[in-house]
């Protein structure tokens, strides 16, 4: 039996440089407290029910629509308010670099599809530089919300962390 091959998708990459130490915009990401502060766009909350976080390890979270105007959205497209995600770490370098993948598996009418994203820490003399690379989705229209939800994640992620 052939194996399937899914082809190459495009990646897309987002560079932030945080005025920051690089423990404390790893913890951001590796902690339940860290994620769960930041995570998810606006109107959102984040729950992370189970963290395991290291090579091969695993993290569920239930991100929840909260503000109405993601509520209603969420309501005329047919999607729950409250989805569960299930994220394998696939790279852990502590304080440079980690790599997860997860399903898109929230898009009605479109079958179910992994992404990878890897993201990418380096500290200078500006403070932390992180590029964070993620494959593009099926369509430019949720390519773009994806980068659209992680830049304001992003935004989230700045104003928890401290200068130097």
């Amino acid at each position: 039996m052939a194996s399937q091959v899914q082809p190459a998708r495009r990646r897309v990459s987002i560079e932030r440089t945080f005025n920051a130490a690089v423990e404390d915009v790893w913890e951001l990401w590796a902690t339940k407290e860290g994620i769960e502060s930041w995570w998810g766009p606006d109107g959102f909350t984040v729950k992370v029910r189970r963290l395991d976080f290291r090579l091969g390890g695993e993290l569920l979270y239930a991100m929840t629509a909260i503000a109405p105007e993601q509520i209603e959205f969420l309501k005329k497209a047919g999607m729950p308010q409250t989805t569960e995600s299930l994220v394998t770490y696939t790279e852990v370098e502590p304080l440079r670099r980690l790599g997860f993948r997860q399903m898109a598996d929230f898009i009605p009418g479109v079958k179910p599809y992994e992404v990878e994203t890897t993201v990418a820490l380096e500290s200078g003399s500006q403070g932390v530089r992180m590029v964070l690379t993620l494959d593009a989705m099926h369509d430019e229209h949720w390519t773009k919300m994806a980068v659209m939800g992680w830049e304001n994640e992003l935004d989230k992620l700045a104003r928890l962390l401290k200068p130097v």
